[in-house]
């Protein structure tokens, strides 16, 4: 098995710490929001990867945290009017509710920060017991230029990266770089106290401590995706060898960016769509199809059609397996079928497993299901009740089920009442840019701009050509 390690730059064989083991730790949401698309991609992705391991019978130890205290939910506590408890109360709820819906595995450990701060604080007294961290007024901050390999991960160079730094106006750092461990309480804000006085943790130092609390000084895969490459998971290798000594994480998985007409999906810049809205027209076995599609470390193009064009593909996926079972379940004779007696099931499952251990090629992985489909297809043609070629069928399905359920976590289930209910919606929203459009004929603009901004409200943007002609697409 080899993986794409960010730390080196280069494709690595994986060997874990332990025998049949794997230890992974991977970033997980700030809860100041429902979870968007892009936050939805590794979540999947390191789900798919955690299956997979489970596929190859390793002992998979999981973590994925949750930030319950942050800037941005301070800000969406005041916005709302509720405690921070509530914020967070309300989003992680979200977030299972959501995540059930694609399939993710159960067996997580999802800390919160708010639940690990007595370590937190542990942690930040060895940064400054081993002389890497300082506390001005309250505040505590890692010094950058005492960990000589700071920005290995990035590629980046200290002094390249202080040229390029705004001038820091304050007085309390030593360098521009110097980022915060420890933030002096403020008026309104949770605090916690601290050898240093009230306050909160900063946001980096939070998973280094956590995923030291439950995996150790060093344990096997950390990922997230690749924004978080700097400076949040440059900052958490710096803070967790300079406090713990050990080697962090071996290998560094990070996913692309799931892209909207090219640009990045972010809460910050408004360009996304919320997880459950998508959900609300597509299922999660949809979602999902639409994300192992792709290579995890390449960007995803999303589009509505997209997910449109996944759900057919999907539903042949799952008309041929049914297809399958019907064949099977017609026999009347007691079939013992073992995929390992038929070497051509045996082979697609050697291939299978050469494209997932080539980097969770998850593209080629499809692609060896498909031909296995076509290849069972043709088994149907030569069927009429011949036990060779029933067992074969039987075999053949049962590791297809086993690929496609368990490992890409894709419940083999119809997609017919999401098709239309999307199909309904699709045609009512054409019927009333008909109406519009006649409306803006006739000069009643003011039925014309109803409509339009009633459908905004709804979350659906319309665009006018010059031509004349009308488009649309869902907001949030």
């Amino acid at each position: 098995m080899e993986f794409y390690n960010t730390l080196s730059n280069k494709l690595e064989k994986f060997l874990p710490l332990e025998k049949n083991k794997v230890k992974m730790y991977v970033c997980g949401p700030t809860v100041y929001n429902y979870i968007h698309l892009g936050n939805a991609r590794p979540i999947i992705v390191f789900d798919v990867l955690a299956r997979y391991f489970k596929y190859k019978n390793y002992e998979v130890e999981f973590v994925q945290n949750f930030t319950d205290i942050d800037d941005k939910i301070i800000n969406r506590a005041n916005e709302e009017k509720l405690s921070c408890e509530e914020i967070t109360k309300k989003y992680i709820d979200g977030f299972f509710e959501d995540v059930k819906k694609l399939n993710i595995l159960s067996d997580v450990k999802r800390p919160k920060v708010t639940e690990n701060i007595y370590e937190i604080i542990e942690t930040i007294k060895k940064l400054i017991d081993n002389g890497f961290a300082y506390e001005k007024d309250g505040d505590v901050y890692f010094e950058v230029k005492k960990y000589s390999e700071y920005g290995k991960l990035s590629n980046q160079k200290i002094d390249e990266l202080e040229a390029g730094a705004r001038i820091d106006i304050s007085k309390i750092k030593r360098n521009p770089l110097d980022f915060v461990l420890w933030k002096n309480k403020k008026e309104n804000e949770p605090s916690y106290e601290s050898p240093w006085g009230k306050g909160r943790p900063g946001w980096h130092i939070e998973c280094s401590t956590m995923s030291q609390k439950y995996l150790g000084d060093t344990f096997d895969i950390h990922g997230g995706g690749q924004d978080l490459i700097f400076p949040h998971h440059e900052n958490e290798i710096a803070q967790s060898k300079c406090a713990y000594h050990g080697n962090f994480a071996n290998y560094w998985l990070h996913n692309g960016f799931v892209q909207i007409d090219g640009d990045k999906m972010s809460k910050s810049t408004g360009n996304f769509f919320l997880l459950r809205e998508i959900l609300e027209k597509f299922s999660g076995n949809v979602i999902r199809f639409f994300m192992v599609s792709t290579h995890y470390r390449k960007p995803i193009n999303f589009s509505f059609e997209a997910l449109k064009d996944t759900r057919k593909a999907l539903e042949n996926v799952i008309n041929a397996m049914k297809k399958f079972e019907d064949a099977i379940n017609l026999t009347k004779e007691n079939l013992f079928g073992n995929k390992n007696s038929f070497e051509k099931i045996k082979e697609f499952d050697e291939k299978f497993v050469l494209a997932m251990d080539e980097d969770m090629n998850t593209p080629q992985a499809l692609a060896i299901i498909f031909e296995q489909i076509k290849y069972t297809n043709k088994l149907l043609t030569k069927f009429e009740d011949r036990k060779d070629v029933i067992c074969e069928i039987k075999s053949s399905y049962e590791s297809l089920k086993n690929k496609i359920e368990n490992v890409l976590g894709i419940k083999l289930e119809s997609e017919k009442k999401f098709e239309k209910s999307s199909e309904l919606t699709d045609k009512l929203i054409d019927l009333l840019l008909e109406v519009r459009k006649d409306a803006r004929i006739e000069k009643n603009f003011k039925l014309s701009d109803k409509i339009r901004d009633s459908l905004k409200n709804l979350g659906i943007e319309i665009k006018d050509a010059k031509d004349g002609s009308t488009s649309y697409n869902f907001k949030e």
